[in-house]
């Protein structure tokens, strides 16, 4: 589906892609890397918003660069907001629909399916400029699933979403790949990208460090403690049910919250939000440390 080969990108001294070559194929592909990396770069490389300065690039048989028909299936969410504040979240995602040669009419019959499909029906009508920055993450997704494109790129998709929303943009994601697309999602934080797919792309400083199944990755690292602070209400609460899980080392208590020792991070992250909704607690937000790919990308590299 996606085929680069030898891209070189650089910004007078600065390299934002040193000859890098992959093949992707169906299904969800996590490319992962510290901030500065070079994700967004290839990112900008692969969709056609920059010309590599040497090698090429191809999306379903065809180079990108320049090339309208490639454009009509790709599907685009960027790291960075660009939005007509003004327009309600209906009224943006039909009229980028419409950019893709729709008519009125079929434009915003695709862009409410796609807000439905992100949780924004009752939203829709509503001005941008009112959505929190979840919703605006959301909105963004929904103009990258309007169109029907067979390649989707995600570029931090789940920046400040909480952790119920977080969940529920996985999910979709999972079902995009099922059905059959190609979908690479980029992101610093690994254990997001863990519940997606095993299929990542690990980049530092413009190069591929290492590619394949994420859980050869982590058992790099399986020897380090695992952390995770929970920002929540009922914190002695939901302390009690976590202390009966095998994985689960310690528990202490934090300002506003817990810190979890775990053995077995994905298993306990899975847990996490399903525990929230079971007992009802609130969890305003769960991070940790130990699964930050700059933390992870220094063990690696070193």
């Amino acid at each position: 589906m996606i085929r680069a080969r030898r891209l070189s990108v650089w910004y007078g001294a600065v390299i934002g892609l040193n000859d890098v070559s992959l093949d992707l194929g169906q299904g969800v592909i996590g490319l992962l890397g510290p901030n500065g990396a070079g994700k967004s770069t290839f990112m900008k490389c692969v969709t056609g918003q920059i010309k590599a300065r040497t090698g090429d690039v191809t999306i379903l048989g065809e180079k990108v660069w320049n090339n309208a028909n490639v454009f009509g299936e790709i599907g685009l969410v960027p790291e960075q907001d660009a939005f007509y504040e003004q327009m309600t979240g209906l009224e943006f995602v039909t009229y980028l629909t419409r950019l893709q040669g729709f008519s009125k009419k079929d434009s915003k019959a695709l862009a409410q399916e796609a807000l439905e499909r992100v949780d924004l029906g009752e939203k829709m009508n509503a001005p941008i400029k009112s959505y929190s920055k979840g919703m605006r993450q959301r909105t963004k997704i929904a103009q990258a699933l309007a169109h029907k494109p067979r390649v989707l790129f995600m570029d931090e998709p789940l920046a400040g979403t909480d952790p119920m929303g977080r969940r529920k943009i996985i999910k979709l994601i999972q079902e995009l790949g099922d059905a059959g697309g190609t979908i690479v999602v980029s992101s610093h934080v690994l254990h997001e990208v863990e519940q997606m797919t095993r299929s990542i792309v690990l980049i530092n400083r413009g190069r591929v460090l290492a590619d394949g199944d994420v859980h050869k990755i982590r058992g790099m690292i399986d020897g380090h403690p695992h952390t995770i602070t929970l920002m929540c209400e009922q914190p002695r609460r939901f302390a009690q049910a976590l202390v009966g899980f095998e994985d689960v080392s310690k528990v202490s208590f934090v300002p506003n919250g817990l810190m979890v020792s775990t053995t077995d991070p994905d298993a306990c992250y899975t847990r996490l939000p399903a525990l929230a909704l079971e007992h009802g607690f609130t969890l305003h937000r769960m991070s940790s440390p130990d699964d930050n790919l700059e933390a992870v990308f220094n063990y690696l590299v070193t």
